[in-house]
């Protein structure tokens, strides 16, 4: 490993050249240039001074349709190859289809609702509506209202809030509550049949049983044909496994995380007064990774402090940015922020470049987590430490 300054590591004591504190900074003082993009995509922080590169909204459907159909794909062809061998590819053939049905639900559907994918409003519309009924998502008109709503910092961490509805309500996360009562809760949650059986009904009466007949059909007819054609094939229990597992259950765990670590409670003075301050401080952004080691690898110790951190980047870390993390989920609070705006294509950069510029028309900069489940555990904190009555409760 060298630094980007061509000073060696092994050379130079890291803790002499007075490494900075933030993460990713560190990861660009620390490593090779050639690994710095792949590091930004990986964390959704960019390196300093680094040049933010053309991205289209359009670019995210795209790429969303090929890990649905290249991850379906590759479950089907290791379930259908014969070999007990091939059934080692299906957890990779799950871990794609389910970051484009994230891609999907967190980026495309949700832009769409703000009308920023699309050039026109009516575009925007049929997309949403297509992807809700096809994916068993909440019809799009009723999602767009509600989460119109929870753009409003009058509403937002209320009863009205979506998010505060999935919380308290699907997942029976209450204020005041101890905080390892909350953890167990939801490790009980994503675990529990029961409650991938009512998240999934749930699912189900918000996307095909709505009463608009024209956007119930589309979905109706899709998954029946989908249903008829796998059972008229003989590969029934491989749909099952390739198709329906992803979109119902892998995608509620994953909705799970997403949701937790979306947003937390401040203190009871700042929801009081729910003004600009409150949005500051009630989202935070949240990216996979931690800091390197400050160590050397050329010891012993050092080498095995830098194996430690490759291992988890590229492991837990790389599983939570394709599986909860996936887009621009980690720069959710630059979206709280900007919520019309159409840069969130290169929503890195972007909120890195609001960031520098001091966060225009918010009196407070950004707030910031590393790791998904130390953020998860620090919003909970912030539920546990909620009275009921300032949320309404």
């Amino acid at each position: 490993m060298t630094l980007l300054s061509d000073i060696s590591l092994s050379s130079m004591p890291l803790a002499s050249l007075r490494l900075p504190d933030d993460p990713r900074s560190r990861m660009a003082a620390t490593l090779p240039r050639w690994i710095q993009p792949f590091l930004t995509w990986l964390t959704a922080k960019p390196a300093p001074g680094e040049v933010a590169p053309s991205r289209s909204a359009t670019g995210f459907v795209a790429r969303a349709l090929l890990w649905v159909l290249g991850g379906t794909a590759l479950s089907y062809a290791a379930l259908l190859g014969g070999s007990a061998w091939l059934w080692l590819l299906v957890p990779f053939g799950l871990l794609a289809t389910s970051c484009g049905l994230g891609l999907f639900q967190v980026v495309v559907f949700h832009h769409c609702s703000h009308g920023t994918v699309f050039r026109t409003r009516e575009t925007n519309r049929r997309v949403g509506r297509l992807i809700s009924a096809l994916l068993l998502f909440k019809r799009f008109e009723d999602y767009q209202r509600e989460h119109m709503m929870h753009h409003s910092p009058r509403k937002l961490l209320t009863e009205e809030d979506e998010f505060a509805d999935f919380v308290l309500g699907m997942c029976g996360l209450e204020p005041n509550l101890p905080k390892r009562e909350l953890w167990r809760r939801v490790l009980t949650n994503c675990a529990s049949p029961v409650f991938h059986w009512q998240f999934a009904r749930r699912r189900v009466k918000a996307s095909l049983l709505t009463g608009d007949r024209a956007h119930d059909w589309t979905g109706r007819l899709a998954w029946g044909a989908a249903i008829a054609a796998a059972a008229a094939t003989g590969t029934l229990a491989e749909f099952v496994i390739a198709w329906v597992l992803p979109v119902t259950v892998l995608l509620q765990i994953a909705t799970v995380g997403r949701i937790l670590c979306e947003h937390r409670f401040p203190e009871a003075e700042v929801m009081a007064v729910r003004d600009r301050t409150f949005v500051c401080h009630s989202t935070v952004g949240v990216f996979p990774g931690s800091a390197p080691p400050a160590v050397a690898a050329n010891t012993p110790a050092g080498l095995l402090a830098w194996t430690a951190w490759w291992a988890d980047m590229l492991t837990v870390q790389l599983f939570v940015r394709l599986f909860v993390l996936v887009g621009d989920a980690p720069c959710h609070d630059f979206h709280h922020r900007k919520p019309a705006t159409r840069k969130w294509a290169d929503y890195i950069h972007a909120r890195q470049a609001d960031l520098e510029a001091g966060s225009p028309g918010f009196p407070l900069g950004y707030f910031e987590s590393w790791g998904l489940f130390r953020a998860i555990d620090q919003n909970l904190g912030t539920l546990a430490a909620t009275a009921p009555e300032s949320i309404g409760r």
